[in-house]
């Protein structure tokens, strides 16, 4: 019997070198595209036994359609995230498996660049001295440390940055739809409602999964909540933060800076050089004019480390399929953000169609 055949779409040089390392353990036949998968491209699937996706790849009941008609069984994303994901589509028909930690640290420490190249204004010395301007007036920051911080969502990646902000000596606030109180109490952070931690902290950082119920958390009405001069972070998914509300928020002044590693419109540009072609997105164009806004292209998982991690429980996953496993990493449209319910794992469509869920 001949290796089963991978599909890898959205690829880059960097997803070849690291899965095609871990292959050495696996064994499949791998097959990369620098193609998005979209209902069209989708068609290309035909042939090959399992599809892998990312982030920007758009998985919408069309390509559940056609995916099935080529006999796929399986799609394994490459990401811990799934809100690209029709999950209603693919329930009972075909398998969505996902890397639900790669490296915590990886994002957290992201998070942490952003933070202090905002405040101390690193990002702008750097051009300032290559210039050969040694001037320092505009470049002023704050002590992190007796300061506030509001960390939202304290899954593996909230909590280490929670612990890094700790350590700069920071008050740490956190909300999360599930908290996790001994863990708050070991680690010196305090629950609160969204609330208070909007108006407390001096930095609000995002690290939340993006559901139908925190779309757009962050826009013009929260952001009067907070106080003069918030700093905003979002390593988390774009569509949490109203881009034209933080805008208008940056050019009144009520918002001192944003550090944005997402944007909710990313898939038309990020991992793509757009350095000669220009940005049609008016809002994305106006975000990078700012001084005070650093915008990184969903870069923070980029480590040696997630990238290694990726490529070995993606692998593992599609194991565990082809050799009929319980698929632990498996999401459908029961999955809480830690993934299947583990009286449920590799029994997603053994309740029936009666089960899916309703119509949004």
């Amino acid at each position: 019997m001949s290796a089963p055949s991978i599909l890898f779409f959205d690829a880059k040089s960097y997803d070849r070198e690291f899965f095609q390392a871990a292959n050495g353990n696996f064994g499949y036949e791998l097959t990369f595209l620098g193609h998005r998968l979209t209902g069209e491209s989708a068609r290309l699937a035909e042939g090959h036994d399992a599809v892998c996706a990312f982030v920007n790849d758009r998985l919408s009941p069309e390509v559940a359609d056609t995916l099935a008609d080529s006999g796929i069984g399986l799609v394994a994303l490459r990401c811990a995230g799934y809100n690209n994901v029709d999950l209603r589509s693919f329930f009972g028909r075909i398998h969505v498996v996902r890397v639900p930690a790669y490296s915590p640290h990886a994002v957290a420490e992201h998070t942490l660049a952003l933070i202090l190249s905002l405040n101390r204004k690193t990002h702008r010395a750097y051009y300032r001295t290559r210039d050969g301007n040694f001037a320092i007036e505009g470049l002023l920051g704050f002590d992190m440390a007796g300061k506030t911080a509001g960390v939202v969502g304290t899954g593996s990646i909230g909590r280490c940055a929670a612990q890094l902000l700790r350590g700069f000596g920071m008050e740490v606030l956190a909300f999360d739809v599930n908290p996790d109180l001994e863990w708050a109490e070991r680690s010196g952070v305090t629950y609160v409602d969204m609330g208070e931690l909007y108006r407390r902290s001096h930095l609000i950082t995002l690290h939340c999964p993006l559901t139908s119920d925190n779309h757009h958390m962050i826009n013009a009405d929260t952001i009067g909540q907070m106080r003069d001069g918030v700093m905003i972070i979002n390593t988390g998914r774009g569509g949490l933060i109203d881009a034209p509300a933080l805008t208008e928020a940056l050019k009144d002044r009520k918002v001192g800076a944003a550090g944005l590693d997402v944007y909710e419109e990313e898939d038309q540009y990020f991992f793509e050089d757009f350095s000669v072609r220009g940005l049609d997105d008016d809002v994305l164009a106006r975000l990078l004019t700012f001084p005070n806004v650093l915008i990184t292209s969903h870069q923070a998982f980029f480590t040696r480390e997630a990238l290694t991690n990726i490529a070995d429980t993606t692998l593992g996953n599609i194991r565990d399929y082809f050799e009929g496993r319980p698929l632990e990493n498996e999401i459908c449209y029961r999955c809480c953000d830690e993934g299947c319910r583990k009286e449920e794992k590799g029994r997603c469509f053994e309740s029936g169609p009666e089960s899916a869920p309703p119509s949004e």
